[in-house]
């Protein structure tokens, strides 16, 4: 929340595409920035103009709200084709589990209904990328529930996407090294988990160069927020289309 004093943060990290969740709308942010400070046209759904879900492209990228496939019922599931030097498309997630009252077994939660409902073409037309606060971990997987992060882990894989984390360091779903959420107390001891992803092509991991989690004293310490950025950087695709 409450970017107007985080942006310089974000432009800090000179992104192409920015997947940012608890986002206010553009017209919010407009009575708090200048008109010049965005320098784009923000993707945004939500309800409360203070706390949405956005995507935003800089730096010769456009990011348009695929309205043709747009399903309003998953609230924060936003199907956004990429246009500009690489185009793609690209699922952006805040995922409400939990939250949202995904308690019983049989409740597939959001994230699932996209991958198995409502996106499976969008995704199939061409290369795609999920990202963004999925608000899960192998950590909390029971079993039998369709919630579980592994089948979201396994429904991505069957679209040949692959962690760009795990791919780039070497780890397992469920032992991940480095969190992305310091949940609660926002302290360094915890407790953390990592719950941010971005799943992109498996054709495409080979032209990672960095990968990247923000640090708990530039972005926690600092009071900017519970979580950290996740950062992929990606040379020319050589599949691009």
């Amino acid at each position: 929340m409450a970017l107007h004093r985080k942006l310089a943060a974000l432009m800090a990290l000179k992104p192409d595409v920015a997947v940012l969740s608890e986002c206010a709308s553009p017209e919010r942010l407009a009575e708090r920035l200048s008109a010049s400070a965005l320098a784009c046209e923000p993707v945004w759904i939500g309800a409360n103009r203070d706390k949405g879900l956005a995507v935003l492209a800089f730096n010769g990228y456009r990011a348009r709200l695929a309205d043709d496939v747009y399903r309003k019922s998953l609230r924060f599931i936003a199907p956004v084709r990429i246009e500009g030097p690489l185009r793609f498309n690209l699922l952006a997630v805040w995922a409400q589990n939990f939250s949202d009252g995904i308690r019983r077994k049989r409740q597939p939660g959001p994230l699932r209904l996209a991958l198995t409902r409502d996106y499976g073409a969008f995704l199939h037309e061409g290369p795609a990328i999920v990202a963004g606060d999925f608000n899960n971990n192998l950590f909390w997987d029971r079993p039998g529930y369709l919630v579980n992060h592994a089948h979201t882990v396994m429904l991505l894989e069957s679209y040949g996407l692959v962690s760009a984390y795990h791919h780039a360091r070497g780890e397992a779903q469920g032992s991940e090294s480095e969190p992305t959420l310091y949940w609660r107390d926002r302290r360094k001891e915890g407790p953390t988990y990592h719950i941010d992803y971005i799943f992109m092509p498996r054709t495409w991991v080979a032209d990672i160069r960095e990968m990247t989690v923000g640090r708990f004293e530039d972005w926690c310490a600092t009071g900017f927020s519970d979580h950290v950025p996740l950062v992929v950087d990606v040379a020319a695709i050589r599949s691009a289309v």
